[in-house]
């Protein structure tokens, strides 16, 4: 996994269904191309594997829910995410969390399957105890902010700062990332400011009218 990163998680969004979802990614990878930045875009499960056969900049799966491949009716395995053609994966999401001993199941079981992870969490603690199992990433996303417009980087840069303190000190080789609320460069530059190493945004660019003319406003603080 390459830093600073700018990941965009599709969610289950209109804007990002069937191949709306591969025009959200090629402009994602137009702008990672034209600048020299790392992008990452997480489309739908049913996606998946279409965006990732039509991209090459890393493509990561939203989550999963099973640790091993089996008789697993309507579930998705980590081996699922893998065949897709992913290469990544965020686990723990506010809106598809994990207890903490499926976490510690699932993220050497990515990690050996060759998956990046990126694990979610609301707060510094939970951020730090997320690290303690190894991921390659942290991104800390206070649920409140999520969706809402209001920036993590500039309504609760405390969360951010703390984070990136407390997860450096105890485990440097796991990046902290953020996000919620981010919706304009100017907000990514915010977090990054604070120590990020990238962030994990949604809205601001899947629903975005201009795909490319949004992202690449969103990655143009990854320049370095």
């Amino acid at each position: 996994m390459k830093f600073p990163i700018l990941i965009i998680n599709f969610k289950a969004y209109k804007e990002a269904a069937g191949s709306r979802s591969v025009e959200i990614a090629k402009a994602a990878e137009r702008v990672a191309k034209e600048l020299g930045v790392n992008i990452a875009v997480a489309p739908n499960h049913f996606e998946l594997a279409l965006v990732a056969q039509s991209v090459a900049i890393p493509v990561y799966a939203q989550g999963a829910d099973v640790e091993g491949a089996g008789a697993y009716t309507a579930h998705t395995a980590l081996e699922n995410v893998k065949e897709a053609g992913a290469s990544g994966i965020i686990l723990n999401h506010s809106e598809a969390p994990l207890r903490l001993n499926d976490l510690g199941r699932f993220i050497p079981r990515a990690r050996a399957l060759g998956l990046d992870v990126v694990t979610c969490a609301p707060d510094p603690r939970t951020s730090l105890a997320a690290a303690t199992l190894g991921p390659s990433a942290v991104a800390v996303e206070p649920p409140e902010l999520i969706g809402t417009g209001r920036a993590v980087s500039k309504y609760k840069p405390e969360t951010v700062v703390e984070t990136v303190q407390l997860v450096g000190r105890h485990f440097p080789d796991v990046a902290v990332i953020t996000g919620a609320g981010i919706e304009s460069g100017e907000d990514v530059e915010a977090a990054l400011r604070l120590g990020t190493r990238g962030v994990l945004l949604a809205s601001a660019a899947v629903k975005a009218k201009d795909h490319y003319q949004k992202i690449m406003e969103l990655a143009k603080p990854l320049v370095r």
